[in-house]
């Protein structure tokens, strides 16, 4: 049967192998890259594409035009006058009778209250300023018994 890796074996692994690599390898050899000199790569001649021959397309066909057509005219249709309708008369409403609104009883005016004294409110009590602060360790004595 087949051995499955689990990926819980991939972080130890990757773990040695950031371990492993070190810094001082990656400068020296850039450092050896700078100081070192290329061997100059000599330039190719750019090849020369051949030029393609024109190609003369001929000429397009003539297509003839189309003689205009005229259209007959037609006559204009005569349309029968419209008859006259005599304007109604707005009939006239009868005038509406005036209603009179019932008066409303009067009623007796309203009694006067007696002026109550404000009432006073008891105070808060106020807070101390300097509140002590409560620790979980008691403060540390410089002095050992």
């Amino acid at each position: 049967m087949a051995h499955l890796h689990k990926p819980s074996i991939l972080l130890p692994l990757l773990v040695i192998t950031i371990s492993l690599m070190s810094g001082e390898e990656v400068v020296a050899s850039r450092h050896l890259l700078e100081e070192s000199t290329l061997p100059k790569v000599p330039e190719l001649p750019k090849p020369e594409l051949p030029t393609l021959p024109k190609v003369e397309l001929p000429p397009l066909p003539h297509i003839p035009t189309l003689p205009e057509l005229t259209l007959p005219t037609l006559p204009k249709p005569e349309l029968p006058s419209v008859p006259q309708v005599p304007a109604l008369e707005k009939p006239e409403l009868p005038p509406l009778p005036k209603l009179e609104a019932p008066k409303l009883p009067e009623l007796p005016p309203l009694p006067h209250l007696p002026d109550l004294p404000k009432p006073t409110l008891p105070a808060f009590p106020s807070l101390p300023k300097d509140i002590p602060f409560p620790s979980l360790f008691p403060p540390h004595s410089t002095t050992t018994p």
